[in-house]
C-alpha cells in the first residue's frame, strides 16, 4: 500500500503496511536515523516526532495515520543545527549519553511553539513523557528556558 506524507518538507510515498509504525518508515524506509527506538510502547519519548506540529510517539503511531500529513523529525527542525533549542542544548551540554536527546529536543520544540515563555511547571508537564536514563532533567529545563530567551 502506498502511503504519502510530507516528511521534513518533502513529499514521500512509502510502500508499506498501513499498521507499520511511523518510526520504522522514517528509519528503515526513509533512512533518517535521528529518531530513536526506545521502548516500543510510547512510554519513553525517544521516538518523538511532530505530526502536523504535534509531538507524537512514532513507535506506536501507525504509518496510515500520517497519510497526507506533515511529519517533522529531528533532521527536519534544522539542517545545520541552528535551531535555538539545539543551540541551547549544545551551549549547556545537556546530552550525556545522548540517546534520548532527539526525542527530548522534539518535545521541547513543540512546547516552545505553543508556549514561547514556559514556566518550570509548563516544562515539567510537556517533558514528562520523555525519559532520560542519565538524569539530565535540570540541564534540559535550563536549555528550554535559554532557548525561550528566559534564562536567568
Amino acid at each position: 500500500m502506498a502511503i504519502a506524507m510530507t516528511l521534513n518538507g518533502k513529499v514521500h510515498s512509502f510502500e508499506a503496511e498501513a499498521d507499520m509504525p511511523l518510526l520504522w518508515a522514517i528509519r528503515d524506509l526513509a533512512g533518517m536515523t535521528g529518531t530513536k527506538y526506545g521502548c516500543g510502547k510510547a512510554l519513553c519519548g525517544a521516538c518523538t516526532v511532530h505530526v502536523d506540529g504535534e509531538p507524537v510517539r512514532s513507535c506506536s503511531f501507525p504509518l496510515s495515520a500520517a497519510a497526507g500529513k506533515s511529519v517533522t523529525t529531528i533532521e527536519g527542525i534544522s539542517g545545520d543545527g541552528s535551531h535555538p533549542v539545539q543551540v541551547a542544548w549544545r551551549e549547556l551540554n545537556v546530552a550525556q549519553c545522548g540517546y534520548c536527546q532527539s526525542g527530548q529536543i522534539m518535545s521541547a520544540v513543540a512546547l516552545l511553539q505553543k508556549t514561547p515563555s514556559p514556566t518550570d511547571q509548563d516544562i515539567d508537564l510537556a517533558m514528562s513523557g520523555n525519559i532520560c536514563r542519565c538524569g539530565t532533567y535540570t540541564r534540559i529545563r535550563a536549555a528550554i528556558h535559554k532557548a525561550a530567551g528566559s534564562a536567568s
